[in-house]
């Protein structure tokens, strides 16, 4: 044992080391041996370099090398020389120099790896997630953990040159069951008491306002015991803030900030600001969700009117009972065959729909099997009112408004992505904002907060809060990406007054509003200040600035769809003891 103590990564010698002696350290990447001669790739977190056992120069280290494997561990001494003319490689940031290598120490050997750590091959996504700590090894995976760790660096530089300060809020706090699960946490000292670990730092974010610290930020780990799906995690990041003395835009500027440092010091885009923005209504109205893709047009009309006017049964009774007729053009894909547009039909069914009308437009106007139900005029109004020419094709959908503005806003996708509309190095931001405040649960026969029941309304709506909620608008904003919200946020209610009439609204009563949020209510007594803030998902960003898929890609140790960890086999059973001294016992599966 030589106790080799590296003096370089195996990313950082050029031509200028030339002549110079190290050490370096790592995992042996690839071994090849040419006539007597061993090459072997170093690899470590920085890069990789040749290094060289030579029989006429090492001896000893030559034979010992001979028995290196893949992903063994070492250490070498060696000197630093210039490839030969021709032998350079252009692929490696190393590839002008090689290490002849004086001295060779294992470190460690390896068993052969379930994968391969190198190759870009297929491999289950269960054996990566298994030996997350092997899939963490391959360059593609730390890649994006150092990525990761760049846009959170330029997040903390920008915050701090904007006078936010950092603070830490509890991961064990009090169960407000309101919206997702909590994940519970039982207490040993106080039995029979669970705490909660935070969806948000909403409450406590809010509690820093009052405290007089007027910006705040923090990168936090929030928890939500919700079903899964591919862009959720049990567990997930948020750039999280919160302002005083602010109004909405103030806090939309601030972020578009710290995104445009974002985008120019991680992946070298400039965005232009401000950022679009569209209300709630206009976004569902012409796109059909409030979280619209905006890289292409394709947007939603209404023809309800002529519908009602054409001799059309199904157009006629959807009308007539309250229902929308909407529809989409997408243009030049009248040469869609009536397969295709089958296919379509059977998409938008997924979705409530129960069909899909259509129109093909030529110079004589519209052709389909429903066109002899339209008069001249109804015809020339519907092409007018889509601003359709000849070769276009328009889509209808007709039910309740929920149904026909789901499923278009999916066939919108759907055809776009079909034709390649939605360009993968194309981002677009846009604000959505005035937001409805409240939505009725149908199920529950009461008013649900859309956002979070401590959203303000609009100063102007104050007087119409209790005789028409519905239509009361919050002074909530999210921000989009190319269809995807990024986050979203919303000035508070910083008055008491306000705030017990909206639990009322709620049909939260005062006693069930002091258990659950007396705390706040407290609080605002004493000189709470208006303030507002916003979370933007840290792993969604990082995902969609890297251009993948799965949010799994840039988190180091993300669950599986079941949100179970494959490495560490959690969830598990605990022993009977921990349980007795929680006061817990489990009810049998039945």
């Amino acid at each position: 044992m030589t106790d080799l103590k590296r003096t370089h990564t195996c990313g950082q010698l050029r031509k200028s080391d030339a002549g110079s002696e190290v050490v370096l350290s790592g995992w042996v990447d690839t071994r090849r041996d040419h006539g007597g001669v061993i090459f072997i790739d170093l690899r470590d977190r920085y890069g990789k370099s040749q290094i060289v056992f030579n029989p006429e120069r090492n001896h000893e280290a030559h034979e010992r090398a001979s028995n290196l494997r893949s992903e063994y561990v070492i250490a070498v001494k060696g000197k630093v020389s210039e490839r030969p003319d021709g032998m350079t490689n252009p692929d490696m940031s190393t590839g002008e120099i090689e290490v002849y290598v004086e001295t060779l120490e294992l470190l460690n050997t390896s068993e052969t790896t379930p994968f391969e750590i190198t190759a870009d091959t297929e491999v289950s996504t269960e054996l990566r997630l298994k030996y997350r700590y092997l899939d963490l090894r391959r360059p593609v995976m730390q890649k994006n953990m150092m990525f990761r760790h760049k846009v959170c660096q330029v997040a903390r530089r920008y915050f701090d040159r904007n006078e936010f300060v950092d603070i830490e809020t509890p991961i064990l706090t009090k169960s407000t069951p309101e919206g997702a699960r909590d994940y519970l946490v039982p207490s040993r000292i106080n039995r029979g008491q669970f705490y909660a670990l935070p969806q948000s730092p909403q409450l406590f974010k809010q509690l820093l306002m009052v405290s007089g610290m007027d910006r705040y930020y923090q990168i936090v780990k929030c928890f939500r015991d919700e079903d899964l799906r591919a862009q959720r995690q049990p567990e997930f990041t948020q750039l999280d803030l919160e302002m005083s003395f602010v109004n909405e835009e103030d806090i939309m500027t601030i972020i578009e900030g710290l995104v445009v440092a974002i985008f120019k010091e991680t992946v070298g885009r400039e965005l232009h600001t401000p950022f679009e923005r569209t209300s709630y209504r206009d976004a569902m109205d012409r796109y059909g969700c409030d979280a619209p893709d905006l890289r292409f047009d394709m947007t939603i009309h209404e023809i309800t009117d002529i519908g009602e006017k054409s001799d059309f049964k199904v157009f006629q009774s959807v009308a007539k009972s309250g229902g929308q007729i909407r529809g989409i053009n997408a243009s030049g894909c009248a040469t869609f065959s009536r397969k295709e547009i089958d296919e379509f039909t059977s998409f938008v069914n997924q979705f409530g729909a129960k069909g899909l009308a259509w129109f093909k437009v030529d110079d004589n106007g519209l052709t389909s099997q429903i066109a002899k139900f339209f008069s001249a005029e109804l015809q020339a109004e519907i092409i007018e009112r889509f601003n359709a020419r000849p070769g276009d094709l328009l889509l209808f959908v007709a039910d309740k408004e929920s149904v026909v503005s789901q499923s278009l806003s999916q066939l919108r996708l759907n055809i776009a992505k079909q034709r390649g509309l939605m360009k993968d190095d194309e981002f677009h931001f846009s604000w959505v904002v005035d937001f409805p405040l409240l939505e009725y649960n149908e199920e529950a026969g009461r008013y649900d907060s859309l956002h979070h029941p401590f959203t303000s309304p609009h100063h102007e709506d104050f007087a119409i809060l209790e005789e028409k909620p519905l239509d009361v608008r919050a002074r909530a904003y999210d921000l989009v990406l190319n269809g995807i919200e990024l986050g979203g946020g919303s000035i508070r209610i910083h008055r008491a007054d306000i705030q017990k009439r909206i639990f009322s609204l709620l049909n939260i009563d005062e006693a069930t509003a002091q258990k659950r949020f007396g705390f706040l209510l407290e609080a605002l007594k004493y000189g709470a200040p208006p303030h507002g803030g916003i979370a933007l998902g840290l792993d969604r960003m990082v995902t969609l600035l890297l251009k993948l898929d799965d949010i799994r890609e840039v988190i180091a140790f993300p669950k599986t769809q079941k949100a179970t960890c494959l490495m560490a086999d959690a969830p598990s059973e605990v022993d009977g003891n921990q349980l007795k001294e929680l006061g817990l016992t489990l009810l049998k599966p039945e």
